[in-house]
């Protein structure tokens, strides 16, 4: 009998690479249909792996999954999967770092120019019927600005050259100075230096407990009145309420948001419509060539340990040294 693999769900029309994929490692495809921890608990009880995009894999899954070997997300953050959990339970979680980060480079650059030539004022007053110059007044020269990067993986280092061609100065926060920082490129350990001293601040930092909430309404007051935030990776790294009180009383100029808390948000979400706020529906990562590589490397993960190899990408490689690992007794 073939072995099975939960998908909890996914947002491209198909998954003939991924049936195709864990074909040839003797697996066939069980498909959410609802997407809710009671039907993901009902299916996992025979299940060999759970391939998951945005859905919450959750302790409860995971003990209801006990011939389950690993855990492989579409995907970079790891936020919706109980990771500790799985690796208390011997499994192996995997990741995909590596698929688009120069789609969301590209797409934070995008938001970025969106508000610096105030793309999108100038596009509601002309589709409102006012052919208006002064709509997107004041308009200072992009050359010349500074963009802060905060958060330096392999987004942040795609944006940076993209974003010093357009003449801007790159200026990056993290913990650590990188390795093999470009040469353009100004770091420093200190964020409230790169807040004061940035035009523009893109985010680019996994959500986790210290990055929770890490634009509240203390960092977004020590930003200049006339700066924009940029956010294209977790919606909880900003306090919503304290965003949308700092763009109505003008403690910053505005955002660009492809992520939210909630998403989708509600109708009625406070950011919704807000003048000053330019929203995305988390669509960063998206090309056509970026999901078809997701889809083969996250199914490709999986393959790798029904093969009982070790997966590229592991996450929690200490899982390989318990004793209750589950792809004990074979290669590894």
């Amino acid at each position: 009998m073939p072995l099975k693999i939960l998908v909890t769900d996914y947002n491209w029309p198909s998954l003939e690479i991924e049936r195709e994929v864990l074909r040839r490692a003797g697996a066939e495809l069980v498909v959410a249909e609802t997407g809710t921890e009671a039907e993901f608990i009902r299916l996992a009880g025979d299940v060999a792996g759970i391939l998951t995009c945005w859905k919450h894999v959750t302790p409860a899954v995971l003990d209801a999954a006990p011939r389950c070997r690993t855990v492989a997300r579409y995907g970079v953050g790891l936020d919706n999967i109980a990771v500790g959990h799985a690796t208390e339970l011997g499994m192996v979680v995997t990741n995909v770092p590596d698929y688009c980060y120069e789609e969301v480079s590209d797409h934070a650059m995008a938001l970025l120019l969106a508000c610096a030539r105030k793309v999108a004022s100038f596009a509601a007053a002309t589709n409102a019927g006012r052919w208006d110059l002064k709509a997107g007044w004041p308009l200072p020269r992009l050359r010349g600005q500074t963009l802060g990067i905060i958060g330096f993986g392999r987004i942040g280092r795609a944006l940076a050259p993209k974003a010093a061609g357009f003449g801007l100065q790159v200026v990056v926060y993290s913990p650590r100075e990188p390795r093999d920082r470009p040469s353009f490129v100004r770091w420093t350990n200190d964020l409230d230096e790169v807040l004061a001293q940035s035009d523009y601040v893109s985010l680019h930092v996994p959500l986790t407990e210290a990055t929770r909430g890490l634009m509240n309404a203390g960092a977004l007051a020590k930003m200049k009145p006339s700066a924009y935030l940029i956010n294209t990776a977790r919606g909880a790294v900003i306090d919503e309420a304290a965003l949308l009180a700092a763009v109505q009383r003008k403690v910053i100029a505005g955002a660009a948001l492809d992520v939210l808390t909630t998403e989708p948000p509600p109708a009625g979400h406070p950011l919704l419509g807000q003048p000053g706020i330019i929203l995305t529906p988390h669509a960063a990562f998206y090309s056509e060539a970026a999901i078809e590589e997701l889809q083969q490397k996250a199914a490709e993960h999986v393959a790798q340990a029904l093969r009982g190899e070790w997966p590229e990408n592991v996450v929690n490689p200490q899982v390989r040294e318990q004793a209750n690992y589950r792809a004990v007794g074979q290669a590894a």
